[in-house]
């Protein structure tokens, strides 16, 4: 590329950015499909949602109130750009027209590129709206639901089934029942290299499906507002975890009151249409319902999914959760599970629960079947680094 050629790509690149008008600077005029996409992103960025300009001017462009308007730009930037930056358009649709009403519209969601955000969305809306739209609403998270199982579900049943065997090992094992990989590295230190071999004074063998134990998982969901991808991973999971017989899960939800949706666990989407976004929190009360359900402590892991904002009492949480780690509970507090960035949280709870030895952090999807794995064989969680 010459450099008279890069300037004029950059300029270009410029003017895509600043908008155009006689502020940019550019001087560039833009035709065909640069034209184009500068109407599509001046229809969500070229004016102030409130009405004012942006960047001091006014744009006839703009979505407006207008299904078929929507659906029309929908389908145009799906052309002009990946579907990582159409799923962020949409969401700055959303939030900066609030275009959410419009999502009632049968048209729009069978024309919306489906993402877990915009499932957040559904959820929040699914109580008003009406017949027509509700199965269309259905479809759409089904296809989300789907998409993600397939992605999280091979994996974490890998290293869950690892970790359960694992947890089931014994030191005293019939012969097929050795380990031989590490009963070997157990004990290199009792090599003999005159007759190349070790001598393996300690065996270390897997537990047989009859010694396996089994584990009780509680998954306790916080479905405030802020927490709706959370909501629909951790429902993922719950579905997954629910597929294998070695673990006896539970799902709970919970605002100011507390719902039990384990008898949904089959079905993902019948557990996210179960809840209900929004409104207050009482940890407190959530984690006194899971306590009720716990019958093995010594055998049961128990998984907080909340921002730790609590509408509640405070000292009465803290103190359930101390009563579940002095009884063998492995207690496990997410402050989100989702892939955002770092989570607004109640940094003073947040440390309550560290001094008491289960530290608040945030985790992605792909770490979760670790933290799981690394709970059910009681070692150390693989905290990330910049987390509580």
């Amino acid at each position: 590329m010459t450099g008279e050629t890069a300037a004029g790509e950059r300029l270009r690149r410029w003017r895509l950015v600043l908008g155009g008008g006689p502020a940019d600077g550019t001087g560039h005029e833009l035709a065909g499909r640069d034209a184009a996409m500068d109407r599509t992103l001046g229809a969500l960025y070229g004016s102030d949602p409130k009405g004012g300009g942006a960047s001091g001017r006014e744009r006839s462009a703009g979505l407006g109130g207008s299904a078929p308007q929507v659906v029309r730009w929908l389908g145009d930037i799906r052309t002009y750009f990946p579907t990582s930056v159409v799923q962020v358009m949409q969401r700055d649709a959303i939030d900066r027209l609030g275009l959410s009403a419009l999502l009632l519209e049968p048209e729009m969601l069978e024309a919306v590129e489906a993402d877990v955000h915009l499932v957040g969305t559904l959820l929040s809306l699914h109580k008003a709206m009406p017949e027509t739209t509700k199965q269309t609403a259905r479809a759409v998270v089904r296809k989300v639901v789907d998409d993600l199982e397939k992605k999280l579900a091979t994996r974490t049943r890998a290293t869950l089934s690892g970790a359960l065997d694992r947890s089931a090992r014994v030191h005293r094992p019939r012969h097929r029942d050795i380990d031989w990989d590490r009963t070997i590295r157990a004990n290199l230190k009792h090599f003999l290299p005159e007759h190349g071999t070790v001598v393996p004074e300690r065996l270390i063998g897997y537990g047989r499906a009859s010694q396996a134990v089994k584990k009780d998982v509680v998954l306790c969901i916080d479905q405030s507002g802020s927490m709706a991808a959370s909501v629909v991973y951790a429902s993922v999971f719950g579905a997954v975890l629910a597929s294998m017989r070695s673990i006896d899960t539970k799902l709970v939800v919970f605002d100011t009151s507390v719902v039990d949706l384990t008898d949904r666990l089959d079905d993902p989407v019948d557990v996210l249409f179960g809840t209900q976004l929004g409104g207050g929190t009482d940890i407190n009360r959530a984690l006194a319902y899971c306590q009720s359900l716990i019958t093995r402590p010594a055998e049961t892991v128990v998984v907080l999914i909340s921002d730790l904002y609590e509408g509640g009492i405070r000292d009465e949480m803290l103190k359930r959760v101390a009563a579940m780690k002095a009884a063998g509970v492995q207690f496990v507090a997410l402050l989100a599970l989702s892939d955002e960035g770092a989570p607004s949280y109640d940094r003073e709870h947040a440390a309550a629960l560290a001094a008491l030895g289960a530290p608040a952090f945030a985790c992605t999807p792909d770490l979760f079947p670790e933290i799981m794995a690394a709970a059910i064989e009681k070692r150390p969680l693989p905290i990330p680094d910049s987390d509580t």
